[in-house]
Parts: C-alpha cells; sequence; structure tokens
C-alpha cells in the first residue's frame, strides 16, 4: 500500500473552496476563518515549504449556477472567475499585512490588480519565496477551480494538491447518511473510478491521474490543519497513481 510521504513534498498546491472562505454564513468572508485560514498559510510557508494556493469563488458567485436558464453560460462563469480574484486580493493583502510576501496571477487580464499568469512568472516567485494565489481559474469557461488547481500543479511542477474540505477526507459512502461508510486512507485514482468516489470534477480528476498528481483531501476546519495535513500521515486520504 502506497502511503503519503511528507519527506517528498515540499512543494504545494493548496485548492481551498470559496465557501470555506465564508464560514458559517455562506456568503462573503468570516474574518476569523480567514484569519485562521492565513494563518496557517503562515505556517506552512515558515517551514520552507514553496506554496501556491488556487481559491474557488462560491463565497461570491458560483459560476454556472443561476435561476433563469436563458442567461449564458459563459458570462455566469466568467462572473465565477472575477469572484475568485477578488478572493484572490483579500487573503494575499492579508498576508501581506501579516509580513509575509504574497502576490497574485490571474488567468483573466486584470493588469491594475493582479499579474497575468504565467507559468514563468509563477515559478520564479514561487523561487522568490512569495505566496503565489492563482485565480481567474484556467481563463475559460467550463472548467471549474479544482482543474485550475491541477492545471497549475502541473504546469509549476508541484508535488502534491492539498484539498481542503469540510469533512476528513474519502469515505466508502455518505457517512452522513449512513453512518457504517468507512474512512479510506488510501486509494489509487484507479480505485477512485472505479467506485465512483467523488474527488474532484472529472477533468481535473483526469488531469491529475494522467501527469500523476498525488491528492490529499483533508477537513480545514480547525487550525493548524494545514501544516497537519503536509506533514502526517494519518490525516486525511491519500491519492495516488
Amino acid at each position: 500500500m502506497v502511503v503519503y510521504q511528507p519527506e517528498k513534498m515540499h512543494r504545494v498546491m493548496l485548492k481551498l473552496s470559496g465557501e470555506i472562505l465564508a464560514g458559517e454564513k455562506g456568503y462573503g468572508f468570516d474574518d476569523e476563518v480567514i484569519d485562521r485560514i492565513t494563518d496557517d498559510i503562515i505556517d506552512l510557508r515558515k517551514m520552507g515549504y514553496s506554496l501556491a494556493v488556487v481559491l474557488g469563488g462560491g463565497n461570491i458567485f458560483r459560476g454556472g449556477s443561476w435561476k433563469n436558464k436563458t442567461l449564458d453560460r459563459v458570462v455566469l462563469d466568467n462572473i465565477g472567475m472575477i469572484a475568485t480574484i477578488q478572493n484572490a486580493l483579500y487573503l494575499a493583502e492579508i498576508l501581506n499585512k501579516k509580513n509575509y510576501q504574497a502576490e497574485v496571477f490571474s488567468a483573466l487580464e486584470a493588469d491594475k490588480v493582479a499579474k497575468t499568469y504565467t507559468p514563468s512568472r509563477a515559478r520564479n516567485a514561487l523561487q522568490e519565496g512569495r505566496i503565489c494565489f492563482l485565480c481567474g481559474g484556467t481563463g475559460n469557461p467550463y472548467f471549474t477551480t479544482d482543474t485550475a488547481a491541477v492545471l497549475r500543479a502541473v504546469e509549476l511542477e508541484l508535488d502534491v494538491v492539498l484539498k481542503g474540505t469540510k469533512v476528513d477526507g474519502l469515505y466508502s459512502d455518505d457517512p452522513k447518511k449512513n453512518p457504517k461508510a468507512e474512512f479510506i486512507r488510501t486509494a489509487t485514482f484507479r480505485e477512485c473510478l472505479d467506485k465512483k468516489l467523488a474527488v474532484m470534477d472529472m477533468t481535473a480528476f483526469s488531469l491529475a491521474l494522467e501527469h500523476s498528481i498525488p491528492i490529499k483531501i483533508f477537513n480545514v476546519s480547525a487550525r493548524g490543519s494545514i501544516k497537519e495535513a503536509a506533514l502526517r500521515t494519518d490525516i486525511g486520504t491519500f491519492i495516488h497513481a
């Protein structure tokens, strides 16, 4: 059985949903949650990790979710990608105020507020020790921020994607509906496909499989959870080739 090897994980992609930033409110920003998350990011950076971050935008606007089906999906997805820019700018500014260098790179052109993302720009920033927020999704509609996170991890040759969620990891069934659902500590990409375990959307998952980018799913709800997910083998679910 392949297990998570923290000693081999030095360059990390952290993927967080926008909903996590909203806390219990479900919309906008929960400053206590964001303060905790930025402190956790700093803890990881202090340990020498190179750290890229992709945020969702669901706390502001979820692209592709609309009641009026006559609205243009492309326009709505673009609004969702703009929401991710807002989230990245906010967290990066907080980190800078805490005296940790953070920079925002956007796949959508927004030159007045963020540099346009290219792999070389982000790679240089990571090498210089800056925390890099990679926002604007992939820059294209119909792709999720999960896909953006895996794509950027591939482009920047990162070691692992840490996906922070509201659950401890993967289960054999929905633990809220089935109290007998078993926690899955480690799994292969093929096992996830065969068992139809919901890890990420299929485009993101296929990209991770093709390029052998491991994914670790963990609960980001508690203080210190990001560092523990990076350092400990007994936290979360490790998914590998």
